[in-house]
């Protein structure tokens, strides 16, 4: 037959070299991820394991193509004369040996390379910035997900159409790099994996977090933790103080500990103190942002303000990961609890993967990173990797990169001036009647 006469001349190609890659994710890194959580493959697989970890970081950066097209189109898996068709139960077997670790392990250790390595651009006073807030991710509508993540229940008894997963991550503001990140069931708070996070915030650096987040409890637990770990957090609307040095406009306060954190823990003794730096919102409305920064000589006012304003960044990243990435797709794909563990941590490379390479970029021209949009930087990075698939080439990284760069330099974001009016929205028309779930009550 034809078809089995061209699979002779190709049969000694070998599969794409996804070394290639090692400028940002060296190969020797998934190699100690397998080896650190003991899934390297002993047996020769046409999907062996490193293979696979590459797989579960494009289906995140390839979300609109089905899993098939993924292995297929980037030719993942191993050429084989008898059988050069990977079955969809086979990419789900190999996903299951594989599990979340080598993926958890891979993502913490490329994180702390990729930021230090952009540490000279995120200094401020000599401390670096970062931002922590949380969100949550919509996941595949199964049993076993619904059963252990949960999902946000309403008025009537009705409850969301799709599971969910609680997050919570440590961002760098200047790249927007996710640093680390903790997840886990929908019912847990905030505040309970920001307690878990906690010890992966670095010495001298300086953390700005939502309102959310404002309790003494872990204020205080984020300055023990470490050396020069400070924060800025807005103060609540009922949040009462005593000020004992300086103005209102800014000065140092004492508040009270409640009994119930004392209890939880000791070490808050019955007062903590900060400092308050008054300020007026963009609605005219006055609110306070209370920090650990006490030297107002090399931290202003106006200063704390400012960097206060660069916390944004971590929702445009929220946006960027849930939306961008996700492309017109609802939910992440798992079906099971550990292949949907497995997706976030793959999820959480492939964006940094992109976000590191227009650090790269903006280097080399010169500019922000902010300043180039991370759709195109995307759509570049995608090409790019079918390309490379495509061409089975040899030691063509540089090059790849280069053309990469080039393209998602190509239009900068243009920054539109402040808004006019209130923003609003046209209410989307729906085809067809919604379906409503109910809790059981039983």
């Amino acid at each position: 037959m034809f078809s089995d006469a061209l699979l002779l001349p190709t049969a000694d190609l070998p599969a794409p070299d996804w070394k290639r890659l090692s400028e940002h994710l060296p190969y020797e890194w998934i190699e100690d991820a397998l080896t650190y959580s003991g899934r390297a493959s002993i047996r020769q697989r046409r999907l062996p394991a490193h293979q696979v970890v590459w797989l579960v970081i494009c289906l995140a950066l390839f979300r609109h193509h089905s899993v098939r097209q993924v292995v297929a189109e980037l030719d993942l898996a191993l050429p084989d004369l008898a059988d050069r068709c990977v079955s969809d139960s086979a990419v789900t077997q190999a996903r299951q040996r594989l599990g979340e670790d080598p993926l958890a392990w891979l993502f913490t250790t490329s994180a702390r390379v990729w930021c230090a390595q952009d540490d000279h651009r995120n200094l401020s006073g000599g401390l670096r910035l970062l931002a922590m807030d949380g969100t949550s991710l919509k996941l595949a509508d199964s049993a076993a997900n619904r059963e252990h993540f949960g999902a946000p229940n309403f008025a009537a008894g009705a409850v969301a159409s799709y599971p969910h997963a609680r997050m919570v991550t440590l961002t760098a503001l200047s790249t927007q790099l996710v640093l680390a990140a903790e997840f886990g069931p929908f019912a847990l708070s905030e505040k309970a994996l920001t307690l878990q996070l906690l010890d992966e915030i670095p010495d001298q650096s300086l953390t700005v977090l939502d309102k959310g987040f404002m309790s003494a409890e872990l204020m205080g637990k984020l300055r023990r933790g470490g050396q020069e770990r400070h924060y800025i957090v807005p103060a609540k609307s009922n949040q009462r103080w005593e000020l004992i040095e300086g103005t209102v406009e800014d000065g140092i306060v004492k508040m009270a500990v409640s009994a119930p954190a004392r209890k939880f823990d000791p070490e808050l003794g019955t007062h903590w103190r900060a400092r308050a730096v008054r300020r007026i919102d963009s609605d005219g409305k006055e609110t306070y942002l209370l920090t650990s920064l006490t030297d107002k000589k090399r931290f202003s006012a106006a200063a704390i303000a400012q960097i206060h304003r660069e916390r944004w960044k971590i929702e445009t990243s929220y946006r960027e990961l849930k939306q961008s990435m996700m492309g017109m797709a609802l939910s992440l794909r798992s079906q099971s609890v550990d292949a949907t563990r497995q997706e976030i941590w793959g999820c959480l490379i492939a964006y940094n993967l992109v976000r590191v390479e227009m650090a790269r970029a903006a280097a080399e021209a010169e500019c922000a990173p902010t300043d180039i949009s991370f759709v195109l930087a995307l759509h570049a990075f995608q090409f790019e990797m079918m390309h490379a698939a495509a061409m089975h080439a040899q030691g063509n990284l540089p090059g790849v990169l280069k053309r990469m760069r080039e393209r998602i330099l190509q239009e900068l974001n243009v920054y539109r001036p402040g808004r006019k009016f209130a923003r609003v929205a046209k209410a989307k028309p729906q085809r067809y009647p919604e379906r409503r779930l109910k809790r059981a009550l039983t």
